[in-house]
């Protein structure tokens, strides 16, 4: 009867280490296919020579990334003016009336604040005076500025161009500005504009008045 119990209780044993190696060895699920980096990667043709190319942070902030390739891919930035310069701070666009009020059709995101500093180079979303206002507006920072940290959302940093960025003219808004000629994300491999692609801004018509206004210093 002993002997009957032990062959059983093998038996029963066995069975069951068998079950957990099935089970240990059962195929897992795929894994989910990862992004190729250059979908994260911005590219700006700037009017002032040259292409700037933006390290895009989707982990820091999903919501203003998607939107940044949301509108390049639509082709919103093309033609944008740099409507905001302030020499030792920053250069804002993406404000397709070029005054600082305006944005895209689509509804103002919520913020998304973290710890990344604002530093040379980087690029972080405008905004108004509420914290979940910003739109299609940014900004690339000239210098550090600490005092933006964790009240614009960092959602990128120049890799590459920075020069071209330096070279954008200042004012608010300049006299002659700077433009975005073209947006583009890495992933779809458009190239640089070609020279003369895109048109001048149409200067203002000189009047009889300007003709005799008096010369300013």
């Amino acid at each position: 009867m002993l002997s009957k119990f032990i062959v059983s209780f093998f038996a029963l044993a066995m069975m069951s280490s068998g079950a957990i190696a099935q089970e240990q060895t059962a195929p897992a699920e795929p894994a989910p296919a990862s992004v190729p980096a250059e979908e994260n990667i911005l590219h700006l043709d700037l009017s002032t020579g040259g292409r700037v190319t933006i390290q895009l942070y989707p982990q820091m902030a999903p919501s203003h990334v998607e939107r940044i390739k949301t509108l390049t891919r639509q082709g919103f930035y093309d033609g944008i003016i740099f409507h905001r310069v302030i020499e030792g701070f920053m250069a804002q666009t993406g404000d397709p009336t070029g005054t600082g009020t305006g944005g895209s059709e689509l509804p103002d995101l919520k913020a998304e604040f973290h710890t990344f500093p604002h530093l040379r180079g980087v690029v972080s979303m405008a905004r108004a005076q509420g914290d979940d206002s910003a739109n299609s507006q940014f900004f690339i920072v000239f210098y550090p500025r600490f005092s933006l940290d964790k009240k614009y959302t960092v959602f990128g940093r120049v890799s590459a161009g920075m020069q071209f960025v330096d070279a954008i003219n200042r004012g608010e808004p300049p006299a002659s500005p700077s433009r975005i000629l073209q947006a583009s994300i890495a992933a779809d491999g458009k190239a640089p504009p070609t020279a003369g692609a895109f048109s001048p801004m149409p200067e203002k018509e000189i009047t009889v008045d300007d003709l005799n206004a008096p010369i300013n210093p």
